[in-house]
């Protein structure tokens, strides 16, 4: 075979990853505070930005923009009003359908871009999540960004952070995280629990028994102590904690006043206990912290602003979101500023870099409106697909993953991911991240709706709590009456939520039920 040299003409499609296009996937990620940073060192780099001093939106121009001195053809960007979701939740879908695209010749935002990284990112140091403590499930997960081991070194974890992490590792039902996250924000700087258990159980529509069931969970949490509801409490957790709460040692924590007054015989006589043994027990309760939240930074729960805003329609039917206007940045560019700099630039290379920043300051302010869109597109899907949850409460919590809404607003699954991260929407039942709506379902083997995995973790625990020790109920025994109901689920998935919930298995619970009746 002869070697020869040949033309060939092929046509081939490739997507280019320009450094603007991975600033504006970038931007999806930022929270309203990040992305006010950001937008600041912007403009101090690039003279044809400014801020938007009248605050005014795009919306409420209505078309005039007499004072041309700073604006982007007649547009800037600002905040996304409730006006353009009209009147609640059945309206949203005017703004899920238009699409905002950046420019026709650049492709969109809505790319897989799961495992982008380039050295441009340090620009991005705002970017870091603020509660990356526990993106990990606020699911475990940590798959919208990667964080080198010489960024952990020198970090500080507060007392929050602490107790996020211990929540994503230890309770696997969301229902039960979102009442632990509510009462980690209930956590004075000393580490006590201030607040009325039955006032969280009415914010977020369940049972008292099942905040104060979350409670004890919670409990148990590093530091020792923490989340007790009085001195007498925390003492008591962290005795228990060392396996040394016996009857006499919460003899003299109920009745501390004495130990104060320091009554010695009334000590000995309601503890039954010498003055030998009365000493080694008080010098136990000196031992102990009785502020366990000291040991870490002082602001333990940081207040959290939402970049999202929901509530009721003044006709009661159906909800308005919007983005929180009070922490979004607005900016604009100056066009006045630049044709006046243009008309005095001496050379090429002046004109270059006009040009360069021109376009730089354009794309900022389209990828600005395209995340504000972006992002009002997902809340606004959330919260129609979550509305159960937001008008009877937290059990009411419907199975919900990210393709349900990339599919429901036309968006691929990544950009979901990446606008859930680190956004936090203010609620009539409190401030919850994005991710906290997503939960997995298990299929109904009679073709029915979906049950959440959350309510099969429950519907296990109520068949183990309801066993006697004669009947103990296997794995296999499980997934049968499991499967009468109609949930179709496999052993294997069993095993982990039962393990999820901390019950031991059915052997070990056979044994500890006989020990009990010996």
């Amino acid at each position: 075979m002869a070697v020869t040299q040949r033309m060939d003409l092929r046509q081939s499609q490739t997507l280019v990853m320009t450094p603007q296009l991975q600033q504006a996937i970038k931007l999806l990620e930022l929270s309203n505070l990040e992305l006010s940073a950001y937008v600041e060192r912007e403009i101090e780099q690039n003279p044809l930005l400014e801020r938007d001093e009248d605050g005014r939106t795009e919306f409420d121009r209505d078309g005039d923009h007499s004072d041309g001195d700073a604006s982007y053809d007649g547009e800037s960007y600002g905040a996304l009003s409730a006006e353009r979701i009209e009147a609640g939740l059945t309206d949203t879908s005017d703004l899920a359908r238009s699409d905002v695209m950046l420019d026709s010749a650049i492709s969109p935002l809505d790319t897989d871009y799961e495992n982008l990284w380039s050295d441009d990112d340090a620009a991005f140091g705002a970017a870091s999540s603020l509660h990356g403590r526990q993106s990990g499930g606020r699911n475990g997960s940590m798959e919208d960004g990667e964080s080198s081991l010489e960024q952990t070194l020198g970090s500080d974890v507060n007392l929050r952070d602490h107790l996020l992490t211990q929540l994503g590792l230890s309770i696997a039902d969301p229902t039960d995280r979102m009442i632990g996250v509510q009462l980690i924000d209930m956590i004075d700087e000393s580490g006590y629990l201030v607040g009325d258990l039955a006032k969280v159980a009415e914010l977020l529509g369940c049972p008292v028994s099942r905040v104060e069931a979350t409670l004890a969970k919670l409990q148990e949490f590093d530091p020792p102590g923490i989340f007790a509801r009085s001195l007498a409490e925390c003492l008591a957790l962290q005795l228990r904690d060392r396996n040394r709460l016996d009857p006499a040692m919460q003899a003299l924590l109920d009745n501390l006043h004495l130990l104060a007054s320091r009554n010695r015989e009334a000590l000995m006589r309601v503890c039954g206990v010498d003055g030998e043994d009365l000493a080694e027990m008080v010098a136990e309760i000196k031992a102990l912290n009785p502020k366990p939240a000291l040991a870490f930074e002082t602001t333990v729960a940081p207040a959290i602003t939402p970049d999202i805003l929901m509530h009721r329609a003044p006709n009661g039917n159906g909800w308005i979101v919007e983005l929180n206007s009070e922490t979004l940045p607005r900016v604009l560019v100056n066009n006045a500023y630049f044709t006046r700099i243009s008309r005095e630039a001496k050379d090429k290379a002046e004109r270059d870099y006009i040009a360069e920043r021109l376009n730089s300051a354009n794309w900022l302010v389209k990828s600005l409106h395209q995340r504000a869109t972006t992002i009002l597109k997902v809340a606004s899907e959330i919260v129609r697909q979550q509305e159960a949850f937001f008008l009877h409460g937290v059990q009411h919590l419907k199975p919900l993953i990210r393709r349900d809404i990339a599919a429901a607003i036309g968006m691929h699954e990544s950009t979901v991911s990446r606008v859930t991260t680190n956004k936090f929407l203010a609620t009539p039942r409190g401030v919850y991240e994005l991710k906290y709506f997503f939960s997995a379902s298990l299929a109904n083997a009679d073709g029915g709706d979906a049950h959440s995995a959350e309510a099969v973790r429950s519907r296990i625990k109520q068949l183990i709590d309801a066993e006697t020790p004669d009947a103990i109920l296997s794995d296999d025994k499980l997934v049968e009456l499991l499967h009468r109901e109609g949930i179709t689920i496999a052993r294997r998935t069993v095993a982990k939520y039962r393990e999820s919930l901390r019950i031991p298995s059915s052997v070990q619970r056979r044994r500890d039920k006989a020990l009990r009746i010996g």
